[in-house]
């Protein structure tokens, strides 16, 4: 879980996981926070990886999947945390992981009320189709950060995850794609924040289409061989 300056709302969100998902292992990665994020995560009981200055999202989830790789975890799941992922729908995530190997929580594929409108609509449909040619499957909500990755993917993404804004949603996907992987979704119901405000306004919409743009101009001039799956971790542990 990234989290960033998520005191209010991060304690709940592992109790939460630790509840409804016995015996999975959860990692806070504190991206830089200046409040108490690392010691109430901690007081949780979840393991915390404190970075000591903001990285980004992307940053934070490449320490999390140097870390799943490194201690032999086959499957990652990114959950936010800040309370607007239901960890109820990790399950139907997993088994996707049977036959893919990156599985998107889609807000957008008739599971729940979340709507967004004006630019950021606009972007994430554009983005939807474009990301849909390349992954040769129809996605509708790439930018989801509600997401599963299998054996393939963690040591993919321990390597090639990109810390940029946006980086971890459209590039990754860009990445994941253009080396060979599997992706999919399945249809997730979002929640409001437990804490925290939301970013989304007219202006900062329109900065995120901008943004958006940029991300994915990015992610494909990127020379598709530098992207290559090694030291993936097997069911039984091991790398290969």
């Amino acid at each position: 879980m990234p989290a960033f300056h998520e005191e209010a709302s991060v304690a709940a969100v592992v109790h939460e996981v630790l509840e409804k998902l016995p015996g999975v292992g959860v990692l806070v990665v504190d991206d830089g926070s200046t409040d108490a994020t690392t010691a109430v995560a901690r007081a949780a009981g979840a393991r915390v990886a404190t970075l000591p200055f903001n990285l980004g999202v992307g940053g934070a989830m490449r320490l999390g999947f140097k870390y799943a790789l490194a201690n032999g975890y086959t499957t990652v799941v990114q959950v936010d945390s800040d309370g607007q992922h239901d960890p109820s729908g990790v399950p139907a995530l997993l088994a996707q992981l049977d036959s893919h190997d990156v599985v998107l929580g889609a807000r957008f594929a008739g599971e729940g009320d979340y709507t967004t409108r004006g630019p950021r609509a606009w972007a994430m449909k554009v983005l939807a189709s474009i990301l849909s040619r390349t992954a040769h499957t129809k996605l509708t909500d790439t930018t989801s950060g509600f997401k599963a990755s299998g054996p393939r993917a963690v040591a993919l993404f321990a390597e090639h995850y990109p810390a940029e804004y946006l980086g971890d949603t459209i590039e990754a996907l860009v990445i994941a794609a253009r080396a060979g992987l599997s992706i999919t979704q399945v249809p997730v119901a979002m929640r409001p924040r437990s804490a925290g405000v939301p970013s989304q306004n007219f202006v900062r919409s329109a900065i995120y289409l901008a943004r958006a743009g940029v991300a994915l101009v990015f992610a494909y001039i990127r020379p598709k061989s530098a992207y290559r799956v090694t030291g993936a971790v097997t069911a039984t542990g091991a790398q290969v």
